[in-house]
């Protein structure tokens, strides 16, 4: 199974308190909210998207989708979509395909957040596998790394 040494590193290295939550194996962002038995709104989704080519993170709770119309907007651009499995999966080599947490600075991609989450007192995360999340304060998540907001979701 993947490790999340890499994160919790970081997390470490930048005296962050954060707590580990084990679940069952859920593929999906609901689900976790689900068996984790925390809010949607806390539970984010972290959607791998391509910016005129290049790669970036689109992070947002976990019953919202993105909306490329809107994001395009946003950004100003013409083309922003999802980027497939298979374009991704060797830009996160600690984490299970489709795990990824919402640091795109570990892994040198710009990281844009929905508005939808800037009220939130809290933040949770895949923590590189299925099975487990790491919750820890928002405005922690923010100050470490820094995202751009966007409004880019819809319910």
């Amino acid at each position: 199974m993947p490790e999340t040494k890499r994160l919790k590193k970081f997390l470490d290295e930048n005296k962050v308190k954060y707590e580990i939550i084990p679940h069952s194996k859920a593929y999906t962002a609901q689900r976790v909210a689900s068996s984790t038995h925390l809010s949607g709104q806390i539970i984010v989704k972290t959607v791998v998207v391509k910016i005129d080519g290049k790669f970036a993170l689109a992070v947002l709770p976990a019953n919202d989708r993105v909306s490329f119309n809107l994001f395009s907007k946003a950004m100003g651009t013409e083309e922003i979509e999802m980027a497939s499995e298979d374009e991704f999966r060797t830009l996160f080599p600690d984490c299970e395909t489709g795990a990824m947490p919402p640091f795109g600075l570990l892994y040198d991609l710009s990281t844009y957040l929905s508005t939808d989450l800037q009220d939130n007192d809290l933040i949770g995360f895949n923590a590189c596998n299925h099975t487990e999340i790491i919750r820890m304060k928002f405005l922690d998540y923010l100050e470490l790394v820094k995202p751009k907001m966007v409004h880019f979701e819809i319910s």
